[in-house]
């Protein structure tokens, strides 16, 4: 399945919600609707609770109502998928708590420029890192 597309985070979506091991960070539990943004792919991506309720890819215009957005050059997104993809999680050097650390700017903003919305990636980091780490089980192609 390619990455990114709606297809692709359908199926982690699936993966991620079929089973609970999955959820590690804060006991499992989040609520919030996060973007990411991918080169010139963005989607709003849902979380309820102990599961990602709901994908929709959009246009960046219309992630206002997102409470933060990540944002990294492709390279780095697919260095971190490569990444999972070959260890089944992410390492410590290609979480994205690590990638934030990384970079000069951070990978998190609000784009509203509201910081306790956008505190919520630091929040719910985990849960954020758990979804991922589920493409582990997503053939994946770039």
């Amino acid at each position: 399945m390619k990455f990114p597309s709606e297809k692709w985070f359908e199926a982690v979506r699936k993966v991620y919600n079929s089973d609970s091991s999955l959820h590690s960070g804060g006991g499992g539990a989040c609520h919030t609707r996060a973007g990411f943004s991918i080169g010139g792919d963005h989607y709003l991506i849902e979380f309820d609770g102990m599961e990602c309720a709901k994908i929709k890819q959009m246009d960046l215009a219309d992630l206002e109502d997102a409470d933060f957005i990540i944002r990294m050059p492709v390279d780095l997104w697919r260095s971190m998928i490569d990444n999972i993809q070959s260890n089944g999680k992410a390492d410590l050097d290609h979480t994205l708590n690590s990638l934030d650390l990384s970079e000069a700017t951070g990978i998190a903003y609000s784009p509203v420029d509201d910081q306790y919305r956008q505190d919520l990636f630091y929040r719910y980091n985990q849960n954020f890192q758990d979804f991922f780490d589920a493409s582990s089980r997503v053939p994946t192609t770039f």
